[in-house]
C-alpha cells in the first residue's frame, strides 16, 4: 500500500484547532484542579433533589464535619447570626465538652499528604468562652501526620472575627486521613472559612498535578465554565460571573447542577452526588488565569436567561429587568476582560491581581441552546449580538447548534445563522456543535465536515467516543477503542479546518468515584492525575498542528475503505507531518512517496498501538500512550489498531 504525499497546500490549519472545554462536573473544580482539601469549607453546603421542573434544595451545613474524637466530645452546630459573610450566612458554633477535643472534616475521599510536604491551613474564628490554643493536625488511626497551632486572640477581642493562618508540614505519606481543629480546653468558640491547600499549589489555587497534565496538553483555548453549569437546572442556580468575582469569603456558594444528575423515581429522585456544591474558589478570575498560565485563549460561555432546556422550564421574558441585567453582565464581563485599568471593570481585574488585560477574542453566547416557540432563543441571540458588536465588534461570538447533529435542532439552527450571515457578516464567528457518539460513529463520519458549506466556522465543542459496552461512569470507558476512533475523525477534522476552526473533548476532568459522566479527559484520585488514551490522541494532534494541510486527493477514500485515515501537513519550518490511522486487526504497511515517485523518509514516528479494550488508571497511567522512534525507514508499518504521526523534513 502506498500514499502519494503531495506538496501542494489546500488550507490554513488554524492555530486554535486543538482546546479544552472546562466544565465542574465529576468533581473537576471543587474536589478536582481546585486545591482546597476541605470539603463543604463554609458550613453551607446543601443536600440536592427533585427532577425537571421540581428540584429542591434542604439545607445541610454541617455536611463533612463531625465531633472528634468522639460525638460526646464536642458539640457542632451551624448557626448563623452575625457572620464573616452576608454572602455565606453559616458558620459553626463549637463547644469542646473537654480538652483537645475538636472537630473533624471528611475530605472527599480524605486527606491525602506527601511526606516532607507543607501545607496552608487557615479559618477564621470567633472566641465566645475560649481564648486558648487551637491546634490544625491531620489525624488517622490515632496517629497524627501534620499538626500546628495558633492562640486565640486577646479577651478584648474576644466578639470579633479573626483570619488564622499557619503551614503545618507532612511526618509522612497517608491517605484517607480526617482534618481536625481541637481547643486545648473546654470551651465554646466559632468558626468559619476552614482552608487547606498544599503549599506548591500553583497560584496557590491550582492543584499542581493536575494543573500541570493540563498544562502538557497545550491547549489552543479553554472554554469555561460551562455547559450546562451556564444554565443551571433552574435560573437562580444558574453561573452567576460576578459573584466570583469577590473576595473569597463572598462568592455565595451554589449548589451544582451535576448533583441531581441522574436522579429518578428509583432512588427517589437523590443521588449519591447530591451534596455537590459549589465553593466558586475557581471562579471567572481563576478561569482566565488558568487561561493565561498555560497559554490557552479565554472563551468564557454566557447565559441568554434560559436554565438547560433538557432539565427546566425556566427562562427570563425577553426585555424583562433580569434579561436586560444578562445582556450588561455580558457587556461588563469583555470589559473585565479587556478593559484598561480606568474601566469600571478592568480596574476589578487590576485590583484582583492581573493589570494586563486577558486579551478576550472569543465569547459564546449560550451553552447548547436551541429554539423554541415560548424561549425563542434565536431572538436572544441577536439581541446579544446587537449589543456586543455595537461597542465591542471585533469580539468573536459563538453560536449554538442545539444538543446534538441529528435533529431539527441542529437544522433549524444553521437555516437561522447562514441567513443571519448574509446580511451582516459578524453575526456570528462560529457555531458550537455537540455530539457524544459510539466509536464507530467517529470512524464512519470522517467525512463529516467534507462537504460543509465554508461561509461559517465550526466549533467541535463538545464530542467524544462512549462505548456502548460500557455503561458505568468507570475509567475503564476511556479505553483506547474510543481514543483510536477519535484520532480517525480528527484526521477529518484536520482535512477539513478551512471550516473547523475550534475543537474541545469534552468533559475535560474526573474524579474517580465522585463521576457522574464519562469518559473524560484527564482522571484524578486523591494522589494522582493522569491522562487517557483520548488525553494523548489530543496531546499529540496538538503537537503536531501543521500551518497548512497537503492535498491527498481520492487516496483518502481509497485508505478509508480499507479502514486506514489520514491527514497530511506541513508546519512552519517546512517539516511535512503525515498522521495516520489504522483501524483494522492487522498490520498495514505503507510506503510513503512525493508526486514523483520517489520514497520519503520519515525522521520520526510517534506511535500510539494497545488493545481495543486497554485503559490507563491509577496503577499505570502509561498503560495507552505514545512512543517515539527516532530511526525510520521509509516503509512505515502499522501495527493493528494504531495511531502514527509521522514527521519528514
Amino acid at each position: 500500500m502506498k500514499l502519494t504525499v503531495s506538496q501542494k497546500k489546500t488550507t490554513p490549519i488554524s492555530k486554535d484547532l486543538i482546546g479544552v472545554f472546562f466544565e465542574d462536573i465529576n468533581y473537576g473544580a471543587d474536589g478536582g484542579i481546585y486545591a482546597e482539601l476541605i470539603e463543604n469549607r463554609n458550613f453551607e453546603f446543601v443536600d440536592c433533589y427533585g427532577d425537571k421542573g421540581d428540584y429542591y434544595t434542604i439545607f445541610d451545613g454541617g455536611y463533612g464535619w463531625k465531633a472528634y474524637p468522639t460525638e460526646d466530645s464536642a458539640r457542632l452546630q451551624v448557626v448563623c447570626g452575625s457572620p464573616v459573610s452576608d454572602e455565606n450566612p453559616h458558620y459553626l458554633r463549637f463547644t469542646a465538652n473537654e480538652a483537645g477535643a475538636g472537630f473533624s472534616n471528611q475530605a472527599y475521599s480524605g486527606i491525602t499528604l506527601k511526606k516532607g510536604a507543607a501545607y496552608n491551613v487557615s479559618f477564621y474564628a470567633r472566641a465566645v468562652s475560649f481564648l486558648g490554643e487551637i491546634t490544625a493536625k491531620v489525624v488517622k488511626d490515632g496517629v497524627t501526620y501534620a499538626e500546628g497551632s495558633v492562640h486565640m486572640a486577646e479577651e478584648d477581642k474576644m466578639h470579633y472575627w479573626h483570619k488564622y493562618t499557619l503551614t503545618v508540614t507532612a511526618s509522612d505519606d497517608v491517605n484517607g486521613a480526617l482534618f481536625v481543629l481541637a481547643l486545648a480546653e473546654k470551651g465554646t468558640a466559632e468558626f468559619d472559612f476552614v482552608s487547606m491547600i498544599p503549599a506548591d499549589a500553583v497560584a496557590g489555587v491550582f492543584r499542581k498535578d493536575t494543573f500541570e497534565i493540563l498544562q502538557a496538553l497545550k491547549p489552543a483555548f479553554m472554554r469555561f465554565p460551562g455547559g450546562c453549569i451556564v444554565e443551571g437546572n433552574t435560573m437562580s442556580n444558574r453561573y452567576r460571573f460576578k459573584d466570583t468575582l469577590k473576595r473569597i469569603e463572598d462568592r455565595k456558594c451554589n449548589w451544582n447542577r451535576w448533583a441531581v444528575h441522574n436522579n429518578r423515581k428509583e432512588n427517589d429522585f437523590h443521588s449519591e452526588f447530591s451534596h455537590y456544591n459549589q465553593t466558586l474558589g475557581i471562579g471567572y478570575y481563576e478561569f482566565f488565569l488558568l487561561c493565561d498560565l498555560i497559554g490557552a485563549k479565554p472563551l468564557p460561555v454566557m447565559n441568554v436567561g434560559m436554565a438547560c432546556q433538557y432539565q427546566s422550564y425556566e427562562y427570563m421574558e425577553i426585555g424583562s429587568a433580569e434579561f436586560e441585567q444578562m445582556v450588561q453582565d455580558t457587556l461588563d464581563l469583555i470589559e473585565f476582560a479587556n478593559g484598561d485599568e480606568s474601566s469600571k471593570w478592568g480596574k476589578v481585574r487590576a485590583q484582583l491581581g492581573h493589570k494586563a488585560p486577558f486579551g478576550l477574542e472569543y465569547l459564546g453566547i449560550g451553552n447548547e441552546q436551541w429554539q423554541m416557540d415560548n424561549t425563542d432563543f434565536f431572538a436572544r441571540y441577536k439581541i446579544f449580538e446587537q449589543r456586543i458588536h455595537a461597542k465591542y465588534p471585533e469580539i468573536k461570538l459563538i453560536g449554538s447548534a442545539g444538543p446534538d447533529v441529528t435533529s431539527n435542532h441542529y437544522t433549524d439552527a444553521w437555516e437561522f445563522y447562514r441567513k443571519e450571515k448574509k446580511n451582516n457578516p459578524n453575526f456570528v464567528y462560529a457555531i458550537d456543535e455537540h455530539y457524544y457518539m459510539p466509536p464507530q460513529w467517529f470512524l464512519e463520519h470522517n467525512d463529516f465536515y467534507d462537504n460543509y458549506p465554508r461561509d461559517i466556522k465550526v466549533f467541535a465543542g463538545e464530542y467524544a467516543a462512549h462505548d456502548p459496552e460500557i455503561n458505568i461512569a468507570h475509567v475503564s470507558k476511556n479505553n483506547w477503542k474510543a481514543g483510536i476512533s477519535e484520532a480517525a475523525f480528527l484526521t477529518g477534522i484536520e482535512r477539513n479546518a478551512d471550516v473547523v476552526a475550534l475543537s474541545s473533548y469534552a468533559p475535560l476532568f474526573a474524579r474517580v468515584n465522585y463521576t457522574q459522566w464519562a469518559p473524560d479527559l484527564i482522571w484524578m484520585d486523591e494522589n494522582t492525575s493522569w491522562g487517557t488514551p483520548s488525553y494523548y490522541v489530543q496531546k499529540l494532534f496538538s503537537k503536531f498542528r501543521a500551518e497548512s494541510t497537503l492535498d491527498l486527493g481520492d487516496q483518502i477514500e481509497k485508505l478509508r475503505a480499507q479502514g486506514i485515515y489520514c491527514s497530511a501537513g506541513e508546519t512552519e519550518d517546512k517539516t511535512t507531518i503525515v498522521k495516520l490511522v489504522n483501524t483494522t486487526d492487522n498490520e498495514v504497511s505503507i510506503d510513503l512517496e512525493n508526486e514523483e515517485g520517489k520514497a520519503l523518509t520519515p525522521v520520526k514516528e510517534t506511535v500510539m498501538c494497545a488493545a481495543l479494550t486497554d485503559y490507563n488508571c491509577a496503577k499505570n497511567p502509561m498503560c495507552v500512550a505514545p512512543k517515539e522512534t527516532v530511526e525510520c525507514s521509509g516503509k512505515i508499518k502499522m501495527a493493528p489498531q494504531s495511531f502514527i504521526i509521522v514527521e519528514i523534513k
